[in-house]
């Protein structure tokens, strides 16, 4: 009873009430403390979030250092006030800054070790191809700096004029051919010098085959014998007949975008380039791209770009990343559960690519590059490239070639040649097996397209590829010629000296049927996807961007590469790609084109005839 008094006592109404009070206030002080702290911490996390931004902020984030992006990357940094972030997925080109140390990059005869190496690969894989006998394509494509400048042939093409023409008619107005080709002037230097069509002064140098090999000679010659003219450039008066190809080549060296443009552009104190990094996502404000997110070392960041992001990954990689991003087709997207940002149908759709097939004839002479290829010569070519950048190491071989019209009636080539003085299996994947030479031939404007959706949302997994080869009859149809002016090409006197049994197709193989399932059976890729963010008007539903490569419904966002192609060009892809992107450098700072009128271009005297 005591204790109970004593806690009455003590909790009198005038305590209690002095008690309360002293605690309400307390409490008071202490909130008003904790807000004023909390305000604090919300300002000090918003001025480090701010603080951090400037730190990862540049005036472009170009996405891609390959064959669009390193051009990109040298041409927008050329303002002094224009700070350029790259960010690429792939390694260096280089070890240790040496280029020798990268021979399988750098060595143009090695070029096929890159081909097949994951390292600088992105190793693609088509969907199983049901007019092709249900084979799954190999797709290579470069993840590197220099992108597929680094791995390819180093064929230096630029299609024909009419294909830039036809642009400008499908929409992409002021892309037409005198509106592009001051662009691959820009870009060029030629190594037999200047002239209406070739460049002198640009980073890209470009020159011919140096190996005077017989059977190039021999190949010349029977293309002549057949009636087809020589042409003494391809890439200028006149595309059609066959001569010595350009080359992507100097001192012996491959010339890829890296050295031709990010290399020069390094010491620019506004160029920041990151490799072994990949971009995951644009990040939007509304429909305003702000900058990306990207994953390197295993650590998510982001990059803020005060005026553009552009991308520049590849007619695989862009619309890929489009689509991760929540741009492309609202029902694909949302079945993903990626919140759309832009319903954009036309993106991956317009997939377009080159086949070609190998006719392959075995050689009776020891002159092919069957002996190059055994170990101990190997050795001996590649001690001499590493010494000097010269020798069977520093060409490509691809030294002649051409295009030709398929049948009476075509305005312009719509087959392509490459020979190689030597056989090729599996995209080199399979060592030669004896003498022999080949050519690679293909249709240049296959009627077949396809498209490109997302796997799932994670952008570690390939996109699913679906080219839909050899989907129509005249595709069908354009390599049964192929294969039959390939043979009457080599059936010619200037051949009779060297000529072996045909290897591929093969003498069993005669009848249209025939041919026909050889083609299912062996033709593949020559590396050229494209147009999957075509350029087009507004008004075109399946356009992606505007001529201006802005992409259509969004806001500071492009697309510069191969993708943005309305139609693949007749030719190799490389040349095309870095002309793209030299012509949108001048397209973002705001400068008016660059215009050629009246060049002359060739036009057969008669369209009646084939040849």
């Amino acid at each position: 009873m005591s204790y109970l008094m004593k806690g009455v006592k003590c909790c009198s109404p005038m305590n209690q009430m002095h008690k309360v009070t002293g605690t309400l206030f307390k409490a008071h002080i202490l909130k008003n403390i904790l807000g004023i702290n909390e305000q604090q911490f919300k300002i000090s996390r918003t001025l480090s979030q701010l603080s951090s931004e400037k730190a990862n902020s540049y005036t472009y984030v170009i996405v891609g250092a390959g064959s669009a992006g390193c051009v990109l990357a040298n041409r927008l940094t050329e303002d002094p006030l224009s700070t350029v972030l790259l960010l690429e997925a792939g390694p260096k080109d280089t070890l240790l800054g040496s280029k020798r140390l990268m021979w399988k990059i750098h060595m143009p005869a090695a070029l096929t070790y890159n081909l097949c190496d994951e390292k600088y690969n992105w190793y693609y894989h088509t969907t199983s191809q049901k007019h092709m006998d249900n084979r799954i394509m190999y797709w290579p494509r470069g993840r590197v700096w220099g992108g597929s400048s680094s791995l390819n042939a180093m064929v230096y093409i630029r299609g024909h004029a009419e294909d830039y023409n036809r642009w400008s008619r499908e929409g992409a107005i002021g892309w037409d051919y005198e509106h592009c080709l001051p662009y691959f002037k820009k870009a060029q230097t030629h190594e037999l010098g200047p002239d209406q069509y070739r460049g002198g002064n640009g980073p890209l140098y470009v020159s011919r085959g140096k190996t005077n090999h017989p059977l190039h000679h021999a190949f010349l010659e029977a293309t002549q014998q057949a009636g087809y003219p020589f042409t003494d450039d391809m890439n200028g008066y006149q595309q059609e007949g066959f001569g010595w190809m350009d080359m992507t080549v100097h001192r012996g060296q491959r010339w890829s975008t890296a050295s031709a443009y990010l290399r020069p552009a390094m010491s620019r104190p506004n160029l920041s380039v990151a490799e072994k990094t990949l971009v995951t996502k644009i990040l939007f404000q509304g429909t305003k791209s702000i900058g990306v997110e990207y994953v390197k070392n295993g650590q998510r960041k982001k990059a803020f770009a005060s005026k553009e992001v552009i991308l520049s990954g590849g007619a695989i990689n862009s619309p890929q990343l489009l689509m991760l991003s929540g741009i492309g087709n609202a029902d694909d997207l949302k079945k993903l559960g990626i919140p759309v940002v832009c319903h954009l149908p036309g993106v991956g759709q317009n997939l377009q690519d080159h086949l070609e097939v190998y006719v392959q004839q075995k050689c009776t002479k020891p002159i092919t590059l069957y002996n190059a290829q055994k170990p101990v010569n190997m050795v001996r070519i590649g001690l001499e490239w590493l010494w000097k950048f010269t020798g069977e190491g520093a060409t490509a071989h691809l030294e002649s070639g051409g295009f030709i019209r398929s049948e009476p009636g075509v305005p312009h080539p719509d087959i392509q040649f490459h020979f190689l003085p030597s056989q090729v299996i599996d995209h080199g994947r399979v060592a030669s097996t004896m003498e022999a030479y080949q050519v690679h031939v293909g249709p240049m404007r296959s009627t077949s397209v396809g498209w490109l959706k997302l796997k799932s949302t994670d952008p570690n997994d390939h996109p699913i590829i679906e080219p839909n080869y050899m989907s129509t009859e005249r595709d069908i149809w354009e390599f049964r010629q192929c294969v039959k002016l390939t043979r009457e090409i080599f059936a010619q006197k200037a051949f009779e000296k060297f000529r072996g049994p045909e290897i591929l197709p093969g003498k069993h193989v005669q009848s249209d049927k025939e041919i026909d399932a050889f083609i299912r059976q062996k033709a593949d890729s020559a590396y050229h996807p494209s147009c999957t963010c075509k350029m087009g008007q507004l008004s075109d539903s399946t356009a992606v961007v505007d001529p201006q490569t802005k992409v259509i419904g969004v806001e500071n966002l492009r697309v510069v590469d191969a993708s943005i192609m309305p139609s693949v060009v007749s030719g190799n892809l490389n040349a095309p790609t870095i002309m793209i992107a030299e012509k949108a450098a001048d397209i973002i700072k705001g400068l008016p084109s660059l215009q050629e009128k009246n060049v002359p271009v060739y036009k057969p005297k008669t369209l009646e005839t084939q040849r």
